[in-house]
This record gives C-alpha cells, sequence and structure tokens, in this order.
C-alpha cells in the first residue's frame, strides 16, 4: 500500500467517525422505553471518545499531507432501542476491523507512532463492543 492510498484508506476511518458521532447523538435523542434514561445515557457517554478518534485521525491526515474529510458515512436508521444497540455493536465491530487493518498498514508504511495509537483505538472499541454485548445479552425477547 502506498501512503496515498493509506491517507484514503484513514479518511475512511474519519468518515465512519464522523458517524459514530451522528449516531450516537441521534440514537440518545430518539431512544424510547423502560431504559431511556441508562440509554441514553449510554450513547451520550461515548460520544466524546469518537470525537478524540475523529480529531486524531483528521490531524494525522493534514500533517501527512492530505485533506481531512468532511462527509460521514450513511448513518444506519434504528427506531427501537434494541435495534439502535445492534446497530452500535455492528458499527463497533466494523472500526475493530478496519482499524487492525489498518494499523498493520502503518506499521508497514513505518509510521509506528499511528498503529499505537489505532491498536489504542481498537481496544476502545473493543471494549464499547463488549458493553454493548452485556447490554444485549438478557434483553427481553419479542
Amino acid at each position: 500500500m502506498d501512503r496515498q492510498a493509506f491517507l484514503d484508506a484513514l479518511n475512511s476511518d474519519l468518515a465512519h467517525e464522523y458517524s459514530a458521532i451522528i449516531q450516537y447523538t441521534q440514537y440518545s435523542a430518539k431512544v424510547r422505553g423502560p431504559w431511556r434514561t441508562e440509554l441514553k445515557t449510554f450513547f451520550q457517554a461515548e460520544i466524546p471518545d469518537e470525537q478524540l478518534h475523529a480529531q486524531y485521525l483528521a490531524d494525522k491526515i493534514a500533517a501527512m499531507g492530505g485533506n481531512p474529510t468532511t462527509q460521514p458515512t450513511p448513518v444506519r436508521n434504528a427506531d427501537s432501542a434494541e435495534d439502535m444497540l445492534k446497530a452500535v455493536r455492528d458499527a463497533e465491530g466494523d472500526a475493530v476491523r478496519r482499524y487492525t487493518e489498518r494499523a498493520q498498514q502503518a506499521e508497514a508504511l513505518g509510521e509506528i507512532a499511528i498503529k499505537v495509537q489505532l491498536e489504542n483505538f481498537i481496544a476502545d472499541e473493543q471494549n464499547h463492543m463488549q458493553e454493548v454485548n452485556q447490554i444485549l445479552a438478557e434483553w427481553p425477547q419479542k
């Protein structure tokens, strides 16, 4: 992978982080049901992590001579609390997959600082995903 392809991939990751911010913001506003208060708090608590990821990616893209995107990827629509949690879990799993790939690419390009930070992002995203899985583990079945 050359540096431009790596920048393009980081920009895709940045677009996904923007989407995560939007997703958590929208879901915190829309969530309904008996666990609204807890889920609203949970969703809102995730936003700062996603903002930090987005800012780091934008900074690195710019430092490497790229132009950070301003466009998010589409946000998965969800109306029920359960569907919101499943959408979040899936997005976090996708982030783990993308950041694992990106960390390998960073290492191959000799971008060790980026690799290490991406590994920290992987840990964040895995922790988010595990938390959602714990919430869903006892979710009432319809």
